[in-house]
C-alpha cells in the first residue's frame, strides 16, 4: 500500500454501519478515528474514539482534520432527520472542502421513492414523494454538484435495509430476531410474500471502504454489495431453520408500535410504509463488475446474525 492509502480514514458516526466500517478499515490497515457526538463505546482495539458534534461547522471540521478519507455514516432520530442531516451535509461538506479529505457517503434508497417493483440500478430515475425521501434527494444532488464543481471529491454508497451483527433498529433486526430465538413474536411488515433486499452491515464496511480506497469511482451513485431479493417469508423460514423452532410473525398492514419501534418513530414512518407494499429489490452487479466485490450469501448473513442475536440475549440473562 501507498502512504496515502495508509493515512489516516475519519469515520463520522458511531451506528452500526461506522462501527463495521471503522473495524473493516483497521483490519486493512489504515489508522481510523471514529466519530460521534460522545466518545465511542465499545470500538475495536486500534481506533481512535473521538467526540464531536458534526452538525456545526467546527465540531465537523474536528473531527475530520488530518484525514485523507472521511466516511459520513451520520444518522439521528428518524424523527429530527428532515431538520439535522441537512445540517450535518453543510458542515460536513464544508469540513472536507477546507481539509481536502476524500468523502464517502453512505445513502439509501429514499429518493428513488415507490418503483412499482421495478429492480433498482444506480439508473432509476429518483422520483421520491416523501419529505424524507425528498430531503434525501436534496442532499444527494447537493453532493454531486460539490463534486462537479470541483469544490469537494465525493462519492455516494446506497445501502438496502441493513441486517447482520450488530443491527439492531432495523426491519429485519431487533424486533425480529430475539422473538425468533425466545419463541416470541416476530414482526413483518407489510407484504412479507413481496420480494425484499437486505443489505449484510459488513458488506456495507466493504463497500464503502473499497470506495474510500478507489478515487476513481468518485463523483456518483453506488449500490453497495446486496445479496439477491426474496421474500421475507422466505427469510422466517431460513431463519426458523437456523433456531429450531416456527417463526411467529405478526404482519402489520399499516405503522403501528411493534417492539423496539415506538409510537414517534412508526408515526414518521408512515410515510416510508410504501417499501413493505412493493417489492423493494436493489441491483449492485455494477459494483461487483467494476470492484469485483459480491454480496455476502444470505444464508452467510443469517448463520451471522442468529450467532450475535443468540450471545447478545445470553450476556442479557446473565
Amino acid at each position: 500500500m501507498s502512504a496515502a492509502e495508509l493515512s489516516l480514514h475519519a469515520v463520522l458516526g458511531a451506528g452500526p454501519a461506522g462501527t463495521t466500517l471503522a473495524g473493516e478499515l483497521v483490519r486493512r490497515g489504515h489508522a481510523v478515528r471514529l466519530v460521534s457526538r460522545s466518545v465511542p463505546d465499545g470500538a475495536a482495539e486500534g481506533i481512535e474514539r473521538f467526540a464531536a458534534d458534526v452538525s456545526t461547522p467546527e465540531g465537523a471540521l474536528a473531527a475530520v482534520q488530518g484525514a485523507a478519507v472521511v466516511y459520513h455514516c451520520v444518522n439521528v432520530d428518524y424523527h429530527r432527520q428532515v431538520e439535522v442531516m441537512p445540517r450535518v451535509q453543510e458542515a460536513v461538506l464544508a469540513a472536507v472542502e477546507t481539509t481536502g479529505a476524500r468523502l464517502v457517503v453512505l445513502d439509501t434508497l429514499y429518493p428513488y421513492g415507490p418503483t412499482h417493483g421495478e429492480v433498482m440500478t444506480e439508473e432509476t430515475p429518483w422520483r421520491a414523494t416523501s419529505r424524507k425521501g425528498r430531503m434525501r434527494a436534496q442532499l444527494d444532488e447537493r453532493y454531486l454538484a460539490a463534486h462537479r464543481a470541483g469544490r469537494a471529491r465525493v462519492v455516494l454508497g446506497r445501502s438496502a435495509d441493513f441486517v447482520g451483527p450488530g443491527v439492531l433498529n432495523s426491519s429485519l433486526g431487533g424486533a425480529v430476531f430475539p422473538g425468533a430465538l425466545t419463541g416470541g413474536e416476530v414482526l413483518g411488515m407489510g407484504d412479507i410474500d413481496l420480494p425484499h433486499s437486505y443489505t449484510d452491515i459488513r458488506d456495507v464496511a466493504t463497500g464503502l471502504a473499497t470506495l474510500g480506497a478507489h478515487p476513481e469511482g468518485d463523483g456518483r451513485v453506488w449500490h453497495l454489495p446486496t445479496a439477491p431479493a426474496v421474500t421475507t417469508r422466505e427469510i422466517y423460514s431460513m431463519i426458523e431453520e437456523r433456531v429450531g423452532q416456527p417463526v411467529r410473525s405478526v404482519t402489520l398492514a399499516e405503522p403501528r408500535p411493534f417492539g423496539p419501534f415506538d409510537a414517534t418513530f412508526m408515526d414518521e414512518y408512515a410515510e416510508m410504509f410504501y417499501q413493505h407494499t412493493e417489492p423493494q429489490i436493489v441491483d449492485s452487479t455494477a459494483f461487483a463488475r467494476t470492484f469485483g466485490i459480491r454480496p455476502t450469501p444470505l444464508d452467510a448473513t443469517l448463520d451471522a446474525t442468529v450467532d450475535w442475536y443468540r450471545t447478545l440475549l445470553a450476556g442479557a440473562r446473565s
